[in-house]
């Protein structure tokens, strides 16, 4: 609070410091602080960014302390943090009930254009996205073959589930999931009621996330042939 009052009128904690304050990150060597006006504030210790345009929006008071809002700190440290970290934060965001990645995917729009938008809406992107079921057939099926699997059924119910595609004479379901994030308890309980039923049914049950197949086909795709080796194929 030191650092926010020796900069006068307008400060806030931004940044990396303001996310340490929601939680959702550490702080840097030094405090990091926004100021709503062009004049300078030189301090030790203390970096300044002097944005007198900041919109009222993205002030918040958290814990009694100025602070940039959840969604403006976390697209400014976008502009700041390479994605590993950036994807750190947005996780850690989920995980506290904070916001979720699709919801802070539609509060960024008042943001378009800014720094910090374009990597984290990348990021966001590749976590929030599902493919259609013709997209995931055209793309994994040709991963399978190359695999050195035969063609699989689709869309076929296997004790008393849906399946994405099954081998029945192999033993063999795979299943992909749309989101990689915040998935609902009701969901995270079911899918693992899913694996144990076919594992006690003595199936090979593999899955990947719409992200994976879409973005990783090389995991995907080593991932397959180890099952084939495994399963003697």
């Amino acid at each position: 609070m030191a650092a926010i009052l020796a900069c006068g009128p307008g400060a806030m904690l931004s940044h990396r410091s303001a996310a340490a304050l929601w939680g959702i990150g550490e702080e840097a060597g030094k405090f990091e602080i926004t100021v709503r006006r062009t004049s300078p504030c030189r301090r030790a210790g203390v970096r300044v960014y002097r944005r007198p345009t900041l919109a009222e929006r993205d002030v918040v008071e958290r814990n009694g302390i100025p602070a940039t809002g959840l969604v403006r700190t976390i697209v400014d440290l976008a502009s700041i943090l390479e994605p590993r970290r950036v994807e750190r934060v947005v996780n850690e965001a989920d995980r506290l009930g904070l916001i979720d990645p699709p919801t802070l995917r539609n509060e960024m729009q008042p943001h378009r254009g800014e720094p910090g938008v374009k990597p984290l809406r990348a990021l966001l992107d590749r976590r929030t996205f599902r493919l259609t079921r013709s997209e995931l057939e055209r793309i994994f099926l040709p991963l399978a073959k190359q695999a050195g699997f035969p063609l699989p059924l689709t869309k076929q119910s296997v004790n008393g589930f849906e399946v994405d595609f099954h081998w029945p004479d192999l033993s063999l379901v795979v299943e992909t999931d749309g989101l990689r994030y915040h998935r609902t308890p009701a969901e995270q309980a079911r899918d693992r009621l899913r694996d144990q039923v076919h594992t006690a049914a003595g199936l090979v049950n593999l899955r990947f996330t719409h992200e994976q197949v879409r973005y990783e086909p090389d995991h995907v795709l080593s991932i397959l042939k180890a099952t084939r080796r495994r399963i003697g194929l």
